[in-house]
């Protein structure tokens, strides 16, 4: 049986378990239609670095997604996931641009496995992340130009949470996004984040981390323009889910490296649920 490419998108995007599908359930359906297909985008390409492991092989994966985004604004989308975008294009202004900095972003983690400072990884979550909250206030309703730099700030906020959790998972792949400068700043050795090891100095590295998410929280917050509060809910709805687990990341002291702190899905449609009652 063969599956229509809105089906396979949904389920993409719905398999994930990611916390950013419990805020697309508020969304009327047209807006949702957008996002899912778009959110399953950004995760067809992000599963060629983290699921192939010859990094040749991903490169020409990539490499094809880049020929397919050229292929599909020319009218002739190939891919299930394309084919379910690009009736929502025109509507919210997505650009071939959009779609190919994130797989930019991609290609950056074949590239390289490490960052020598924190301008270096800003560059990277701009990419993988800010790109992404650009066209999410895009779809979600964005009425003012503001609004875009708000979304950026916040698809940062986001990204160096992820950042947090996965110290971990990362390292278990070869990979280490602390900027280099700052685990010499806490005396810090790849080596013992690499073998999972704890230490005072670890915890004060990470404490700094999370500092600096928050900052980005709070800043992304103030930059949100009161006129479109209401229609980014969608994005506030995930701020709350992921710092609600940035939270209970210090809560834990940040034991990161021997496990994947979560929320449940319950406590994250709980979460998206409250905050479409409050509206912030």
């Amino acid at each position: 049986m063969t599956t229509s490419p809105e089906h396979y998108v949904q389920e993409k995007a719905a398999g994930s378990g990611s916390s950013f599908y419990y805020a697309f359930l508020f969304l009327p359906p047209e807006r949702r239609a957008a996002i899912t297909a778009f959110y399953a985008f950004c995760r067809e390409v992000d599963d060629v670095v983290d699921e192939t492991s010859d990094a040749g092989v991903a490169a020409t994966k990539l490499a094809w997604w880049r020929t397919e985004v050229q292929r599909a604004f020319s009218g002739e989308p190939t891919h299930p996931v394309m084919k379910a975008l690009m009736p929502h294009v025109a509507l919210y202004q997505i650009a071939p641009a959009h779609l190919l900095a994130v797989i930019e972003g991609c290609e950056m983690d074949l590239q390289q496995s490490r960052y020598l400072d924190y301008p270096g990884l800003k560059r990277y979550c701009h990419l993988v992340a800010g790109i992404v909250g650009e066209v999410a206030a895009r779809i979600f309703g964005q009425t003012e130009a503001a609004t875009t730099a708000y979304a950026h700030q916040m698809g940062l906020a986001f990204q160096l949470t992820n950042i947090i959790r996965d110290v971990g998972d990362d390292a278990r792949r070869g990979r280490i996004y602390l900027p280099i400068d700052e685990l010499k700043q806490f005396d810090v050795k790849a080596h013992e984040i690499l073998n999972r090891g704890y230490s005072e100095r670890f915890t004060a590295l990470m404490k700094f981390q999370a500092e600096r998410a928050h900052q980005a929280y709070d800043q992304a917050l103030a930059l949100l323009p009161a006129a479109d509060a209401r229609a980014q809910k969608p994005g506030l709805m995930m701020a709350n889910i992921y710092r609600t687990l940035l939270r209970e990341i210090e809560a834990a002291e940040f034991q990161v490296l021997h496990q994947r702190i979560s929320l449940t899905p319950v406590r994250k449609l709980w979460i998206a649920m409250k905050t479409n009652w409050r509206g912030r």
